[in-house]
């Protein structure tokens, strides 16, 4: 997305200042975003292609976001398990011995699509017997790895994917605050609130939250306080061509009510910001219970630019909420143009004002319910699709 993007909004302003602006560092160093750090540029078609045939190149009503978690799952823990190096063009061929059969028979409804169980049967060929099972076992799944034991996960070490990372400094809204942008997205009510805290809490389970515009995965040994996500960005410049793009971001000033103290000055700092804004609503409403928050502050290199976002878990009348809201600095022309294009219909729909199948809230909330109910992650497609039929790009 971002190198496409990028161009594309470039070359319309005309051919003169579309060169000079290309050659702008912080245009290059957006497109460098592009990809994920677990893989080479030369790899990128044929795992585009993998997670096209697991998931958007099927039709609306056939698609699974399971299925897509599965497939995310097997590259990752590809990748992990040879040792951490970037997947490249050869990685192609154990792919096509795995799930090539089942392709060309159009498991997943149609030539080239893979189900399920063709997922689970290419990943016992290429891990071994155990893979099945450990995908349906909160204990051997992390950093949206499965692992053949407990032991094996406890032994990872998240900082691998770390020493990959182009990780610039923060960049915090710096400026002035009456030219910031400050938003806030609709509530999204959950059904348990110790629940789903504890699953925010859980730091490496954050990759199976995973919507189809997304996903976080830890980058840090450690908890939830001062982690850093890599976030894979999916933009759809047509409705079966994903293009991928990742940022970073890092957690400050998480509160809990265990220290109501820190809690109340972090509720009272957010107030206090939206109170000079009184066009945007408030992201806590009077009278509500606080219950976890925390800043998300991004890395040089965002999509997003300079900016914050803040996500709050709380109750009120007796019913539980996750809500975000975000803050950022008037963006760069190329930040802006991706972000009129595909980045304002995106943000918006990730956290949680279009269909649960692209909102990373409301993923969290279905794989907190089976958590709780004690069903895998992978176990029931169901809990985590709706009925749409088309996905929009406004």
């Amino acid at each position: 997305m971002a190198l496409s993007h990028v161009a594309t909004a470039a070359l319309g302003a005309g051919a003169a200042l579309a060169a000079v602006r290309l050659r702008d560092p912080q245009v290059r160093q957006t497109a460098a975003m592009a990809g994920s750090t677990v893989a080479r540029p030369t790899a990128a078609a044929w795992i585009t292609d993998f997670l096209n045939a697991a998931y958007y190149a099927k039709g609306r009503t056939d698609r699974d976001l399971d299925d897509l978690r599965l497939a995310f799952t097997v590259l990752t823990t590809y990748w992990s398990q040879h040792d951490g190096r970037a997947l490249g063009a050869g990685d192609v061929l154990r792919f096509h011995q795995a799930f090539g059969t089942a392709r060309l028979r159009g498991s997943g409804g149609k030539t080239g699509t893979l189900d399920r169980a063709a997922l689970l049967d290419g990943g016992v060929k290429l891990f071994g017997d155990w893979f099945p099972d450990a995908v349906q076992d909160w204990g051997r799944l992390g950093w949206g790895i499965a692992f053949p034991t407990a032991e094996a996960k406890q032994a990872h070490d998240p900082q691998r994917r770390l020493e990959r990372a182009q990780l610039g400094p923060l960049t915090p809204p710096s400026a002035p605050i009456d030219e910031q942008v400050w938003h806030t997205y609709p509530a999204v009510e959950i059904p348990d609130v110790a629940a789903t805290v504890d699953s925010i809490l859980a730091v490496e389970h954050w990759p199976d939250y995973m919507s189809e515009l997304g996903r976080f995965t830890p980058l840090r040994n450690g908890g939830l306080d001062g982690q850093t996500f890599e976030i894979e960005v999916v933009g759809f410049p047509s409705p079966r061509t994903p293009l991928f793009t990742r940022g970073y971001v890092t957690i400050h000033d998480l509160v809990t009510a265990a220290d109501p103290e820190a809690r109340d000055r972090w509720v009272e700092e957010v107030r206090r910001g939206f109170a000079a804004r009184p066009e945007e609503q408030a992201p806590i409403p009077d009278g509500a219970e606080v219950h976890a928050a925390f800043d998300l502050v991004t890395h040089e290199g965002h999509f997003m630019g300079e900016a914050k976002n803040r996500l709050v878990v709380y109750s009120l009348d007796g019913r539980g909420y996750v809500r975000a809201a975000g803050t950022w600095n008037p963006m760069p022309w190329h930040l802006a143009e991706m972000y009129d294009r595909v980045g304002r219909f995106s943000q918006h729909a990730f956290w949680g004002m279009e269909s649960p199948r692209q909102s990373m809230l409301h993923q969290l909330i279905a794989q907190t319910l089976r958590r709780v109910q004690g069903m895998g992650p992978i176990a029931v497609g169901a809990a985590s699709e709706d009925t749409d039929e088309t996905l929009s790009t406004r």
